[in-house]
């Protein structure tokens, strides 16, 4: 049981470190990190467990397999870089979003999605100090 709760305090680390959503490969990449022999099947089976917990919840993109980030974030958007295929938060979501719908609709909720390039992917340097992603470097 250990080495269960050691693994799955890795993976959650992981997530709580990288600061963005996660897929499971970057997940076991990073969580690797403090628990070396951990494998990419113990990672979903904790995935399927911290889901269950309420302690991090699934970021769904269109066309591909869920990410995963913290559950207490509150709402937000994402960015995903077409480049390194990294996907980072959006914190802000200042639009009336009413004004889009058609007359008579009534907006309940929304999830946007924005797609381009991260900063260290277009050679720009980001605005801030951003968390690092899998790969080691900064992204914005």
């Amino acid at each position: 049981m250990e080495r269960n709760t050691r693994q799955r305090a890795a993976i959650l680390g992981a997530i709580q470190r990288a600061g963005r959503p996660l897929s499971p490969a970057e997940l076991h990449t990073l969580a690797r990190d403090e628990a070396p022999a951990l494998g990419l099947a113990t990672v979903y089976r904790n995935i399927k467990m911290l889901l269950l917990d309420g302690c991090i919840r699934e970021v769904d993109l269109p066309g591909e397999a869920p990410r995963y980030e913290e559950a207490h974030l509150g709402h937000h958007h994402h960015f995903k870089c077409r480049v390194c295929d990294c996907v980072f938060d959006i914190a802000d979501c200042k639009t009336d979003w009413h004004a889009f719908a058609p007359p008579g609709f009534v907006v309940d909720a929304h999830e946007i999605t924005l797609f381009g390039t991260c900063p260290k992917c277009s050679g720009q340097a980001p605005l801030s100090s951003p968390p690092h992603s899998a790969d080691g470097h900064s992204h914005g």
